[in-house]
């Protein structure tokens, strides 16, 4: 009965420890599947390797894909998600492709992208070209939202 007893606590004490271990969840951006995956908010396929975003929800890791900022920022408001300011989102440098924090990258203002909201990133500022307006994660997302949908 002794040697049952040990081993039920012994049992008990494992699963305490070993059942509530929190699962990491990879922020890292992921593989696109270009000309296959759809933009979350529009449907329409990625396929612009310069303009692609895809964020995580650091709650559970989901994932989402856009074609173009415009549609995240009004995704976020359509969708009232309430991890906006929570989520990882990552973004493609206009000239590399190289994916960027999106919230730490610079925008120029005047491009052609695939919902012709205007906006592409760039690592550094010295990736624009001179004469071009520069502007910030939290200016971009106000100026989407006053082009509205």
């Amino acid at each position: 009965m002794r040697l049952f007893f040990l081993l039920w606590m012994l049992l008990i004490i494992n699963v305490n420890f070993t059942g509530c271990d929190k699962k990491s969840i990879n922020t890292q951006p992921h593989e696109i599947h270009w000309d296959r995956d759809m933009c979350a908010r529009c449907a329409m396929v990625v396929s612009d390797r310069k303009n692609t975003i895809q964020i995580i929800n650091p709650e559970n890791g989901k994932r989402y894909v856009f074609d173009d900022i415009g549609c995240l920022v009004l995704w976020f408001d359509d969708e009232q998600i309430p991890w906006k300011d929570k989520a990882v989102i990552w973004i493609t440098d206009a000239k590399t492709g190289k994916w960027i924090d999106a919230k730490k990258a610079f925008y120029d203002t005047e491009n052609i992208t695939p919902m012709a909201y205007g906006f592409c990133a760039h690592e550094s500022k010295d990736a624009i070209e001179k004469g071009q307006e520069i502007v910030d994660f939290n200016e971009m997302v106000k100026r989407v939202k006053k082009i509205g949908r």
